[in-house]
């Protein structure tokens, strides 16, 4: 959502020449590159367990981080408070850290100060001549499209969390954590949880772009314990939006609901499978974790540029099989990985990582895009204020293919359903998942389950091969 760049510049109580200043003493020593990024984040959270409001917080983030480049170097620094000469200070560190020739900066004493912080990212990788188109220069750390409002706004919201009260939103909880209860008799525990932020967003860097955004986040989860003959079982749903309070729908409650309770039967019946290799069929919806993991993270440039991912060197050669296609999208409207700009000014887009089974191009912020030679691909992401951007995935997944969900069963004894907890090694592209069903050649399947290396088993749904009774 976009407002007046004046509410943006009021709110983080700065002018246009300041902004000008402070990116000007940032590469005054030499940086060929410096940006700002405001942040002011409120935040919310309820906690409904047993019927009762058990607790709640709410918090906000304010303040600015500074990033200065120098070569292959990164400085970052920064303050929790927005007055001139905290920013000064802020930016006059990261300016240091980046001329400075050693991974521990020497940076004054009297400059730090107890609004102030810092932090390096250590050295950003040599330029390779043969893939420095522009690198290096200020055009290469330019986004394709230099504006301060891409053509659409991804998350319009109409309530904001932040004029809304924590009552309002307990009997929705309690509704829901009635519904649930009401949904199986075999209920003995529903926890319901409620949290939503907003973030507003203010970016400058030394090209003179100035990139505005209010961030919209809504989060509905449910954990519900089940108890059979004995046995427990545990069920987690959640869903997660960049809208406003008009998320909070009775269908979204009647989905999350029903969900909740949905193949409870199939959990407590599952048996324990021999273990060994297997092929795995891979549904549609909770599968895209392995992806995300398994592909996804190895598709990010900071994991290639240190020769970390089974990807490393590898674009334009083929990856994959021709039907396969692999995007990353900034662009769904109100999805959770939706932005309308990165955390570096750098529009939100839609990219082919992987197009008709060949390696097309790894997720980019400014940094890394600069030492391959390549435009940004607004995957620039940070966990706040205080942390530099690193290239990190939006919502990924994989295209439709041609096969039809017969044709693919039918070729292979197993079909991963539903995810749980897993890991990933970005060097072997390798995951673990723990929920999966068998499909024998008989017309009978067998149910399965593994357990978890904390020693929780989950169990496992099954379904039946088409054209069996």
């Amino acid at each position: 959502m976009f407002k007046n760049e004046s509410y943006y510049l009021d709110l983080f109580q700065v002018t246009p020449k300041t902004l000008d200043d402070l990116v000007g003493a940032g590469i005054q020593g030499g940086g060929s590159y410096c940006d700002l990024f405001f942040e002011n984040t409120t935040y919310h959270d309820l906690l409904l367990r047993d019927g009762i409001v058990s607790s709640g917080g709410f918090h906000i983030d304010f303040g600015v981080g500074i990033r200065v480049l120098k070569g292959d170097r990164t400085g970052y620094a920064y303050s929790e408070s927005t007055d001139t000469r905290s920013m000064t200070d802020a930016v006059k560190a990261a300016a240091l850290i980046a001329e400075s020739g050693s991974d521990r900066p020497l940076v004054p004493a009297e400059s730090i100060l107890a609004s102030l912080r810092l932090s390096t990212a250590g050295d950003q990788g040599r330029i390779r001549p043969d893939r420095a188109r522009g690198a290096g220069s200020a055009d290469a750390l330019r986004p394709p499209v230099a504006t301060t409002r891409p053509d659409m706004d991804y998350y319009p919201f109409d309530g904001d969390w932040r004029q809304a009260r924590a009552s309002e939103f307990v009997p929705y909880m309690e509704k829901l954590q009635r519904k649930v209860s009401d949904g199986d008799p075999r209920v003995i525990k529903v926890i319901v949880s409620l949290s939503n932020q907003v973030s507003d967003i203010m970016m400058y860097n030394s090209l003179g772009e100035l990139t505005c955004d209010t961030r919209p986040m809504g989060t509905v989860a449910i954990s519900v314990v089940f108890s059979q003959d004995g046995r427990i079982e545990n069920k987690t749903v959640s869903r997660s939006y960049r809208i406003g309070t008009e998320m909070l729908t009775d269908s979204l409650l009647d989905e999350i609901a029903s969900e909740a309770v949905k193949g409870i039967d199939e959990r407590f019946a599952a048996k324990r499978p021999k273990g060994g290799q297997m092929p795995v069929v891979m549904g549609a919806g909770a599968s895209g974790i392995l992806l995300h993991e398994a592909m996804g993270h190895a598709f990010e440039a900071d994991f290639n540029r240190k020769g970390q991912s089974i990807f490393s060197g590898r674009i334009g050669e083929k990856v994959c099989r021709e039907e396969i296609s692999i995007v990353d999208d900034g662009t769904i409207p109100g999805n959770r990985g939706a932005v309308n700009f990165d955390d570096e000014g750098v529009p939100g887009q839609k990219t082919f990582m992987v197009r008709n089974g060949v390696l097309e191009s790894y997720l980019h912020d400014r940094v890394s895009a600069n030492h391959f030679g390549v435009s940004p691909t607004g995957n620039g992401r940070r966990e706040s204020f205080r942390y530099a951007p690193i290239p990190r995935m939006r919502a990924t997944y994989m295209l439709g293919g041609q096969s039809t969900k017969e044709d693919i069963i039918a070729s292979n004894r197993f079909r991963e359903k539903r995810h749980l907890r897993g890991s990933v090694q970005q060097r072997a592209g390798s995951d673990r998942r723990r929920r999966f069903h068998l499909l024998r050649e008989e017309r009978l399947p067998h149910r399965g389950r593994t357990p978890d290396d904390a020693g929780q088993r989950h169990k496992h749904h099954w379904e039946r091969p088409p054209g069996t009774r």
